[in-house]
């Protein structure tokens, strides 16, 4: 009785799973037939020609476009700074001074110098207009003089620091009674206008960007815009990369010098291109294609790649303006599926 109970149950899923599996069968060839008679349904998109845009980051440091230091000319004290970092200071002005008695710097005897070849020059040229000496006389005495005057600067300049150029102090390595060794660095002085940095381009990017592409700078939250003015033309055998020379306006003040900045480079295409989604390239035998609309068919078409961005890829060739890629979709599709485009 048993037994005869399990062959009964036993009969009765079988039954159920024979006709579960007809259903399936039945459901699937449905479905296909369905694909075939009204097509395949996808979702499509007319692409549009435009600049294709390509970030690069680096990390880089700022500096003055325009930056210069000053050294000691001689082993002495400090006997004053007139400055601090972040000063502006005009062309000339004195920033550091040494003690004028220093026997290297002989202040005196070049002033005296100077003093009295001065009066003797001016007495020579009130003589030669009067007809006194003669023109050969004067130009002795004025060749003296000039001697004397470059040697008297020479002296003032080495005792009495001048800035080189106007513009901001961004470091001041010295202090007042300091003793200073000969070319010790004393200051330097940048212009913070602008802004420039040096870049490292690997050889796969550097085809990706040109003089006049578009930069920023970022520091500490703060942004800075700027551009590519200066691109090596050959690579750096010791860095095996190539130097690019970014500019930035500064005019604000807002970002210091010597910071750590990200540097993003926008690289755009010289004309207009095709861009989409990669998602929507697919890979068979080593080549790329996608699946464009072609009537009420799906054509398979190669494709060329270009530069990529994120999600999205350059297309070069195989897809034109204002034709219609399927978007979604593809995965059911084959070369001349029908398909339904649906919204």
């Amino acid at each position: 009785m048993k037994k005869s109970m399990i062959y009964l149950m036993l009969i009765i899923i079988t039954a159920f799973g024979l006709q579960s599996c007809s259903e399936e069968v039945a459901e699937a060839k449905n479905m296909e037939q369905i694909y075939k008679e009204e097509g395949v349904p996808v979702k499509i998109k007319t692409v549009k020609k435009d600049f294709f845009e390509k970030d690069l980051t680096f990390n880089a440091v700022l500096t003055g476009k325009i930056e210069t230091s000053s050294y000691a000319s001689i082993d002495e004290r400090i006997e004053k700074v007139n400055v601090k970092v972040g000063d502006y200071v005009q062309k000339d002005q004195i920033l550091v001074t040494f003690p004028i008695d220093n026997p290297a710097a002989q202040y005196h005897q070049a002033k005296v110098a100077f003093e009295n070849s001065e009066a003797t020059y001016n007495r020579y040229k009130n003589l030669f207009e009067t007809g006194g000496i003669s023109k050969q006389d004067l130009d002795n005495v004025k060749t003296q003089y000039e001697v004397s005057n470059a040697n008297w600067d020479a002296v003032k300049t080495m005792i009495k620091v001048k800035a080189p150029i106007s513009g901001y102090v961004t470091k001041v390595a010295v202090r007042e009674s300091e003793n200073v060794k000969k070319e010790a660095l004393l200051f330097t002085i940048g212009d913070l206008s602008k802004l420039k940095a040096k870049v490292n381009i690997s050889e796969t990017e550097i085809d990706d960007i040109k003089v006049g592409d578009k930069a920023t700078a970022v520091w500490n939250g703060k942004e800075v815009t700027g551009k590519v003015i200066e691109i090596d033309l050959a690579m750096n055998p010791r860095t095996q990369s190539f130097t690019s020379v970014l500019e930035f306006d500064n005019s604000e003040k807002e970002v210091k010098a010597g910071v750590t900045a990200n540097i993003t480079i926008i690289s755009k295409s010289d004309s207009e291109t095709i861009t989409i989604e990669r998602k929507n390239t697919f890979v068979e035998n080593d080549k790329n294609y996608i699946y464009k609309l072609n009537g009420d068919k799906a054509e398979k078409s190669e494709v060329k790649l270009g530069k990529s961005k994120g999600l999205y890829i350059e297309i070069l060739e195989g897809l034109n303006d204002n034709e219609k890629l399927i978007v979604e979709g593809q995965l059911l599709l084959s070369n001349n599926s029908k398909v339904k485009v649906i919204k």
